[in-house]
């Protein structure tokens, strides 16, 4: 393809702005990325980071679209759903999906970077470490660059796309310039990664092929595998307050006090959990809400727009579809304002709907998933999408395994939950050919699912 007139900068060298100088690179436009931190591929993962992410359809389309879908798959452990650890009670699996074409996937967030940066690379992107963003005129596509030894260059572009995350300093740019209409909402808990390593034989110490989650009502566990037979473990904790939180942790023997009485099972198969527990920092976990994404020709994608916490799995998703549509968009009409106003137009609706969504599943993962109702409604759901695929999916479904957008899922889904609940509140048992009739009478047919 021919070099393309339109000049893009972007910011921020992770997996989403790697992603999008890769598909706008492979459309022939001119891209340079600037990241502030060294090359990733020179170093290793920084210690306490989220170290592996859960890929799902949205996400792996995107990444067929940059042509490094089956690489990532290569480097990817299948998770076919959770697994549920309850007190006292053998692991029980709750699928995903209603077979293996309906998974996710766990993969590193340090391969996958390097592999799309890689990529990026080769479709003729130029990348830029040790380059911070310390000024723009979004306005006029100014920037302002600084390396690590203070020497600043100002640079001018067509476009500058705020791929840098949900501190973005680019975000802050455009601040100085318009009001934005930021709100961030903080969760009030916090996380910190712990390690079960590899059996001394290289294999998992537990079914590899799930997410397993240890749900304790106001806080949990979860861990996902990894390609070496080892898995991240993630403690989530309220920060302050009434044990337990990290506040009360905070004394010396009450972490392992706490694993010993919640997560025995886990704690069994972690010989460095003091010392990952002592090394590892506690995250923050928060939403963030901007009412405008872009201003003149600077635009925000994935978390500098809409960081979300992580509890469906869809942030990274999420970014990448927002780079598929972006550099679709671009690759159609470059007249940027006007893709900016589009693009905004069409993602900000399924940025809030994933947003609202991913606060749900946090209590639906820490507490719900062994519950009895919820157990009950679950398994109706199933029984309905089996006889009506046509008029019902579960919502985790929708989201996770099709391109429907996320608000048409977050709409969709509360409509089929007050049905479900309703079903429920007539009967103990509930006579599957009546609810049958009663949802196609109820709600529409679902539209084309459109699979990737």
């Amino acid at each position: 393809m021919p070099p393309h007139t339109t000049h893009i900068s972007i910011c921020g060298a992770g997996l989403v702005g790697a992603l999008l100088a890769t598909l706008l690179a492979r459309q022939g436009f001119s891209v340079d990325v600037y990241e502030k931190r060294p090359d990733p591929r020179r170093g290793g993962v920084e210690n306490g980071r989220s170290i592996n992410l859960a890929l799902a359809e949205r996400g792996l389309a995107a990444l067929r679209q940059a042509g490094v879908g089956d690489d990532v798959l290569q480097r990817a452990v299948m998770m076919r759903g959770r697994m549920v650890h309850e007190h006292d009670r053998a692991p029980n699996l709750q699928r995903y999906g209603v077979d293996d074409s309906e998974v996710l996937w766990s993969v590193s967030r340090g391969a996958l970077n390097d592999l799309l940066l890689d990529a990026a690379e080769a479709a003729g992107a130029r990348l830029h470490f040790h380059l911070a963003l310390i000024a723009a005129d979004p306005l006029h596509g100014r920037l302002t660059v600084e390396d690590t030894h203070g020497q600043q260059r100002d640079l001018r572009s067509d476009a500058i796309i705020g791929a840098d995350g949900a501190g973005s300093a680019l975000r802050a740019a455009m601040r100085r310039v318009t009001d934005l209409g930021e709100r961030v909402e903080p969760l009030g808990h916090g996380y910190k990664e712990l390690e079960i390593p590899p059996t001394a034989s290289r294999g998992f110490a537990i079914e590899p092929h799930a997410l397993h989650i240890w749900p304790r009502g106001a806080y949990m566990c979860i861990a996902l595998p990894n390609l070496d037979g080892s898995f991240t473990v993630t403690l989530f904790l309220p920060h302050e307050g009434a044990q337990p939180s990290f506040e009360s942790l905070a004394d010396e023997g009450a972490p392992r006090a706490l694993f010993e009485h919640d997560f025995a099972d886990a704690l069994a198969l972690m010989p460095g959990f003091d010392r990952d527990f002592a090394e590892h920092p506690v995250g923050s976990l928060a939403t963030l809400y901007l009412k405008r994404w872009h201003v003149g020709r600077a635009l925000l994608i994935g978390d500098a727009a809409h960081a979300i916490v992580p509890f469906h799995g869809q942030g990274m998703n999420a970014g990448f579809e927002d780079a598929a549509a972006l550099a679709r968009a671009l690759g159609a009409q470059t007249e940027v304002e006007t893709v900016f106003a589009h693009f905004q137009a069409e993602r900000k609706p399924n940025a809030d709907a994933i947003a609202a969504m991913a606060l749900e599943n946090y209590t639906e993962m820490r507490d719900a998933v062994a519950d009895p109702h919820y157990l009950r409604r679950r398994q109706l759901a199933m029984a309905l999408a089996e006889r009506a695929p046509d008029h019902f999916m579960p919502r985790y479904r929708m989201v996770t395994f099709t391109h429907l957008p996320y608000a048409y899922a977050y709409e969709r889904g509360k409509a089929q939950g007050e049905l479900l609940e309703s079903l429920l509140a007539s009967t103990p048992d509930v006579d599957l050919d009546v609810a049958e009739r009663t949802l196609r009478a109820t709600l529409p047919p679902l539209p084309e699912l459109c699979r990737g």
